[in-house]
């Protein structure tokens, strides 16, 4: 009797084993079959992200209420003659800092000449405007408001007798400079909004990265980085913010026209200092929302983020592209594009 019920048992302990076995090959499977590639990513980016750094935070001591009188003033349309557009009709915080136009129309309706750069994360650049002309965010501030073709405000005295009779201003001028027997000037209009954009700070996945969180990018992410590094990007494209930190040359390798078929030739810094090596240079920007900033270049001539990448390979780098590749930096360059939060987009004086 006890025989047979050893013999018989025999086949239930086969098969439950042959269960666990299978069982253990399942798990197996259940294995993210990319993890080793993205282990072999980090390990090849490791050594070569170094010429990156993380989006700095906003200065924690920057005033309150000089932050809340530069984010009155960004939005008002008062900084205009005619009351028409405001800072943010041309940098559009809840568009990534850009109105998506090649380029602007001021308070008369007449366009600029040049494109509008993202007031996100600007203060970080070694000067402002794509000739670099102004220094800081504070000296860029005040710049397109007496520009007749931007603002067309007459004289700094016009707009702040304008102000001065705002009972808005009026409280929000003295909170922010208290100290101040006369509040209302020019220059402290100039600090006000500088110091509202130097909180427009837009921190991505890629930082998170940089940071050390190996999951914040896709495997794809990591293949278009390392594309964006072996192509030569990094050349200009570095530091917090991968740009704004550099004059370069725009055609290194070519005319740029031929490429961006611009309708002007723009000679870029030579226009403001008459130097020959000046000629056709401009301030690289900034690749951080790149998806988002569109139109591309000093003359939005381009609008399909494939193509600048296309034209810059070639004649930055001399590099002919396949699409493959150019496809891979893409996908890199939108892990740039950060969720920017509804505070910092907010019109104050629109109903909340």
């Amino acid at each position: 009797m006890r025989k047979h019920t050893l013999i018989s048992s025999l086949p239930l302990v086969t098969l439950v084993i042959t269960f666990s076995s299978c069982g253990s090959g399942k798990s197996d499977d259940k294995k993210d079959p990319t993890a080793a590639e993205n282990e072999r990513y980090d390990n090849l980016l490791k050594d070569k992200i170094g010429v990156f750094k993380p989006l700095p935070t906003a200065d924690p001591n920057l005033s309150p209420a000089l932050v809340n009188l530069g984010r009155h003033l960004y939005f008002d349309k008062r900084l205009s003659r005619k009351e028409t557009i405001s800072c943010n009709s041309c940098h559009n915080l809840a568009t990534y800092g850009v109105d998506n136009k090649p380029t602007s129309p001021g308070d008369e309706g007449k366009n600029g000449e040049r494109n509008s750069p993202t007031t996100y994360n600007a203060f970080l650049h070694i000067a402002q405007f794509w000739d670099g002309r102004a220094a800081t965010v504070e000296e860029q501030a005040g710049m397109p408001i007496l520009n007749p073709v931007e603002m067309n405000i007459p004289s700094e005295k016009f707009l702040m007798d304008r102000l001065s009779k705002v009972e808005l201003y009026q409280k929000l001028f003295k909170e922010a400079f208290p100290n101040d027997k006369n509040p209302f000037t020019f220059d402290n209009l100039k600090k006000a909004i500088g110091a509202f954009e130097r909180t427009l700070v837009t921190p991505t996945r890629f930082d998170k990265y940089l940071a050390g969180d190996k999951s914040a990018l896709t495997l794809d992410e990591k293949k278009g980085l390392m594309a964006f590094i072996t192509t030569g990007c990094t050349t200009c494209h570095i530091g917090p913010g991968l740009g704004g930190n550099m004059f370069q040359k725009f055609g290194v390798h070519a005319n740029y026209w031929e490429y961006t078929k611009s309708s002007k030739i723009d000679e870029g810094k030579y226009a403001v200092t008459k130097m020959e090596a000046d000629k056709y240079m401009f301030k690289v920007p900034s690749l951080y929302n790149v998806e988002k900033t569109y139109p591309y270049f000093h003359d939005g001539s381009v609008s399909s983020l494939e193509e600048a990448v296309k034209i810059m390979a070639k004649i930055q780098l001399n590099v002919d592209l396949p699409q493959e590749e150019i496809q891979k930096i893409v996908t890199f360059l939108k892990s740039l594009t950060a969720e920017i939060p509804a505070e910092l987009a907010r019109d104050p004086f629109q109903a909340s």
